[in-house]
């Protein structure tokens, strides 16, 4: 079975579905009409089989003709709070809102996957799930999706993800062995001190002083405690505390971000933080507490998938068309608690070309794709797909 063909005749089909997702783009949980505009789509491929969800988005499920493993594609459908500044004849009508992560791109390719899949229903092996997911944008619709039940019924063994990437030419796919984002955690620092007179500092214990020898100690755990092999971002990105010029609070409050590849490493983050905050201010005689939120875990592919996806590549575009991903990113992926509780793998789709004006990175209200990337994407994800399927279970 080779979809490339099948994909590509999909291109035009493919246009029209981007470019209205684009046109009439929806922020987080409030995804109603593109909620709507999806079942649509996937009801007129004959599919009508749905997992209900409570609010916005959508589970559709294709069976094959004959049992076997259950395979889930994901796609985020939200947009982000940006005002566009393409000029393209299908930018976004809704004021303040824009696609500027390729959520558009990701719904067409898990359409165009959908139409396919469910064609060769009679051919396939199995069951696949095609997640149509909310809110990636607020990190959190992976974990509606799975309050819902949404890899229940049939349980999930694998799931797959494909996300737009401008620094890699469009006709390329991207992969990386290994962590491939980062884990995303906050964290609250209240410093407490004695409110006094700014006039008189040694009668008063001042916590904006304490606040910034917390936040210059906290920089040595990158620099000093952890390996240099080891990735970590330790940021403070937002502090708080004084009304007034003359006075020295009683209280400041710092909040901030802590980014990891590594699990065992953002597991010990919360004791190393404590253990700095806490004694540094005890040093210069205040207190300190430090709330540590737990967010979305790093994302590490499965190996066994990430490798139907390079050979898949290989065989639908050339070995060229590869691309060996040697960096991580530091951004943080909802996708990574599907993860959690199945083997996934999650690629990148390269859509660069010399045709855009300029390379503009994700989140830019100047953010553009080489639509060429579309069929790509259909080929690649729905061949790995068919492919799992059609492996015998280990």
């Amino acid at each position: 079975m080779n979809f490339f063909h099948e994909a590509k005749a999909l291109h035009d089909e493919l246009l029209t579905i981007r470019r209205h997702l684009h046109k009439f783009p929806e922020l987080s949980h409030k995804e109603y009409e593109t909620t709507q505009f999806i079942t649509d789509q996937l009801t007129e491929y004959g599919i009508d089989e749905f997992s209900p969800l409570p609010d916005t988005g959508v589970i559709a499920i294709i069976r094959g003709s004959k049992p076997g493993k259950t395979v889930a594609i994901r796609a985020d459908i939200d947009a982000l709070p940006i005002t566009e500044e393409t000029g393209l004849p299908y930018a976004s009508v809704n004021d303040g809102v824009m696609h500027a992560c390729g959520h558009d791109v990701h719904t067409t390719v898990a359409l165009g996957c959908a139409k396919l899949l469910q064609a060769k229903k009679h051919d396939l092996q199995g069951t696949v799930k095609c997640i149509f997911q909310p809110a990636e944008e607020m990190l959190q619709g992976s974990r509606y999706i799975l309050d819902a039940g949404g890899l229940d019924q049939p349980p999930v063994d694998a799931i797959m993800a494909l996300h737009c990437w401008p620094d890699i030419p469009v006709g390329t796919i991207g992969v990386r062995h290994g962590s491939m984002m980062a884990s995303s955690d906050t964290f609250t620092i209240r410093v407490y001190g004695q409110q006094g007179h700014a006039a008189h500092p040694h009668k008063c214990v001042d916590p904006i002083v304490i606040s910034g020898q917390i936040v210059n100690t906290l920089q040595t755990v990158v620099s000093r405690e952890i390996p240099p092999t080891d990735p970590l971002v330790l940021t403070v990105g937002k502090i708080q505390g004084g009304k007034a010029y003359n006075i020295i609070p009683s209280m400041v409050e710092m909040i901030g971000t802590v980014r990891s590849l590594n699990p065992d490493l953002r597991s010990e983050m919360p004791g190393i933080m404590r253990r700095i905050v806490e004694g540094t201010a005890a040093a210069m005689r205040g207190r300190a507490e430090v709330d540590y939120q737990f967010g979305t875990p790093p994302l590490i592919s499965d190996e066994g998938l990430n490798q139907i996806v390079e050979a898949t590549t290989q065989e639908l575009l050339g070995d060229d068309k590869l691309v060996h991903l040697t960096i991580p990113s530091m951004g943080s992926e909802d996708f990574a608690f599907y993860m959690e509780r199945v083997r996934g793998v999650f690629f990148r789709l390269g859509i660069y070309s010399d045709q855009l004006e300029a390379r503009v990175p994700l989140h830019s209200p100047s953010f553009m794709v080489d639509e060429a990337c579309l069929p790509i994407g259909v080929a690649v994800m729905s061949q790995a797909v068919y492919t799992y399927l059609m492996e015998p279970s280990t």
